[in-house]
């Protein structure tokens, strides 16, 4: 299971309703800061995940709305313990203004914390524990902007009934089957892994995209996606003022999601020019499973097995404590 949480979900600057780019990703123990606007920290309190565990920020480009919220964050975290080790993954650009935002926070050696800089190529990031996080290259304003790819590892889930069938006893032996090794039982009966293992499983797939100029190319990266991430900043009727800044419109972003079979379509990046319904009504008519993310609105993503459990996730709203939540 993946889960996010909008943080912020606002166009360039903040609005009463929505604060700056923000995002979190959890998987098990792991958590994943996507880009840091300006007033992060604050929305990681509203959201009750708070820091802990917190010391992974991908970062999908440079500009400041997405990055300044940084300089923040790590002042909290210096000042409150709450890490002591952090880790940014960016392209080379935006690293280069990190740096630049980080020599003025930790200037005097009052804020103590070690940051390691990990600049980004596209292929895998980071692999461990049934989690794989590939960047891939997106267009926008500047160089070294990426989009990013979460995919859960496929699995094939344990047959307890089976098992107890057979007269497997639980411990070690059932832990050796599901590591693909045979087991012989105290009467001399060989169990072999595929009598107790049911069907391949897929793993989901998340697919996130910050600000773009264009959905040429994004196809391959995101195709099939449980869910795609992406801004939609613009209307069609502001279509050239969208290419002129390097933005998408409603309608494109949902025609990369129709192209890509991807399952669920999440609009962020919304500017105050326009409301929720407006973009949803350019969208849906292209991509009906369409939501049009809000500060704080949390989902889950299920295995294939538990795709009712994913749409009541999706479809709850964000402030219910009970589903924004995490212990």
């Amino acid at each position: 299971m993946i889960e996010f949480v909008f943080l912020g979900t606002s166009a360039s600057a903040p609005s009463v309703e929505r604060g700056l780019s923000a995002a979190m990703v959890l998987y098990e123990d792991q958590r994943f800061l996507i880009d840091c606007g300006e007033g992060t920290q604050r929305q990681i309190l509203r959201s009750g995940l708070g820091f802990k565990r917190l010391d992974k920020v991908l970062l999908t480009h440079g500009h400041l709305d997405h990055i300044l919220g940084l300089g923040g964050l790590v002042s909290t975290f210096a000042r409150w313990e709450a890490a002591n080790h952090l880790h940014i993954y960016a392209g080379g650009w935006a690293l280069e203004r990190v740096r630049d935002l980080m020599n003025v926070v930790l200037r005097g050696g009052e804020v103590q914390i070690k940051i390691e800089y990990h600049e980004i190529q596209p292929g895998v990031i980071w692999h461990r524990r049934g989690l794989t996080i590939t960047a891939f290259p997106v267009i926008h304003r500047g160089p070294g902007c990426f989009g990013f790819l979460f995919e859960e590892a496929s699995h094939r889930p344990f047959l307890v009934d089976e098992a107890e069938r057979l007269g497997v006893p639980a411990g070690p032996e059932r832990k050796l089957l599901v590591q693909g090794q045979a087991i012989t039982l105290a009467d001399g009966t060989v169990v072999y892994p595929e009598q107790v293992l049911g069907p391949l499983v897929p793993g989901v797939k998340l697919a996130w995209v910050g600000d773009a100029a264009q959905i040429d190319g994004l196809v391959e990266y995101v195709a099939g996606a449980d869910a795609l991430v992406i801004e939609a900043t613009y209307l069609d009727v502001e279509a050239d003022m969208a290419a002129r800044f390097g933005h998408l419109t409603a309608s494109q972003a949902a025609t990369l999601a129709y192209q890509a079979g991807v399952k669920r379509l999440y609009l962020t990046h919304i500017s105050r020019r326009y409301s929720p319904s407006q973009i949803l009504a350019e969208a849906s008519p292209i991509f009906p499973n369409t939501i049009v993310a809000k500060d704080l609105d949390h989902f889950r993503l299920t295995r294939a097995g538990d795709r009712e459990q994913e749409r009541v996730e999706a479809e709850s709203k964000a402030t219910d404590e009970e589903t924004r939540a995490i212990s």
